[in-house]
């Protein structure tokens, strides 16, 4: 078993089909991560895939009988009537993006311009068709290295008009209660994350009993900008979210003490913010091992890490 991560789940078949000597039709795939373009270049994810190779039972015979019902003399006029050149001409840039289209369910075929085709058609291209990809991909990366700088400095620039317009909201806001407190600070943790601060006499009340006051405000808070802004929320209330990172970090070492002499291990049931820093935390630590969130019946969260070929 392998992962592969890729700009679209087109290429990362392909390269999982060249990692493993083999077809695409003849893996196995699970979709970690689906590919976004995000909104104006935010967000933007890439494709996760986790593929492994059939085992000989499950591999499905190929039927020789379609491919003596395909009459070579029309193979033969439909590859005069199509020119390179003109092919060259008459197909933008964007347009080798756009012909391969996500792999329905079974994965040995693929839509292409309403046609379905042999996935292996799609992905073995004839020299001609290389080279005009090859092309594509250069025109691509030049776009991209031209804007990189200008978008970067986009989200810089929109993530902190959000902040600024959040700040004055959220004052507003906790102005009419009761808790004496400092002027709530807004700022901008990364390009798709809001850090705000608490702080004041009453500050550590808004904590609560175990957090309950935190985990309330930070789910109303997170829903309210995620929704309207699709930004992320880092909540800090009297130093409550560092002293929380600390205990999970502490708790986190022993889990690895575990992976180190198991190969894999399950942490316990955590809430709310606190899976979120472990996650992160295991992740950074072991990036090559499966390192995902499950849930019990009752929709508690707890983490499990494991090797990639582990059943």
């Amino acid at each position: 078993m392998i992962k592969i991560e890729s700009n679209t789940l087109e290429d990362a078949y392909k390269k999982a089909s060249e990692s493993l000597n083999c077809s695409i039709t003849d893996l196995t795939i699970e979709v970690v991560q689906t590919p976004t373009n995000g909104v104006l270049g935010f967000f933007k994810k890439t494709a996760i895939i986790v593929a492994v190779k059939k085992s000989k039972e499950e591999i499905t015979p190929v039927v020789e009988k379609e491919e003596v019902k395909v009459e070579p003399e029309i193979q033969v006029k439909e590859e005069v009537k199509v020119e390179p050149e003109k092919l060259k001409e008459t197909i933008k840039p964007v347009d080798v993006k756009k012909a391969v289209e996500v792999e329905k369910k079974d994965s040995s075929h693929t839509i292409l311009n309403d046609t379905i085709m042999p996935t292996s058609f799609v992905s073995m291209q004839e020299d001609d068709d290389d080279e005009l990809e090859k092309d594509n991909s250069l025109y691509l990366a030049d776009y991209e290295e031209e804007h990189e700088e200008i978008e970067t400095k986009e989200r810089s620039s929109v993530i902190l008009e959000i902040a600024s317009e959040v700040q004055t909201k959220i004052n507003e806001l906790f102005d009419l209660t009761c808790f004496n407190i400092e002027k709530i600070n807004v700022t901008a943790h990364d390009d798709n994350t809001l850090l705000i601060e608490f702080k004041g006499d009453d500050a550590a009340l808004m904590i609560g009993k175990e957090g309950y006051r935190y985990k309330a405000l930070s789910y109303m808070i997170f829903n309210w900008i995620n929704s309207k802004y699709q930004v992320q929320l880092r909540l800090e209330i009297a130093e409550f979210l560092k002293n929380q990172e600390e205990s999970i970090i502490r708790y986190i070492d022993t889990v690895c003490e575990v992976i180190e002499i198991e190969g894999r291990a399950q942490t316990k049931i955590l809430d709310g913010v606190l899976i979120q820093i472990a996650l992160k935390e295991l992740r950074d630590r072991y990036p090559d091992k499966y390192v995902v969130i499950r849930s019990t019946r009752d929709n508690l969260k707890y983490i499990i890490v494991n090797d990639y070929h582990a059943k």
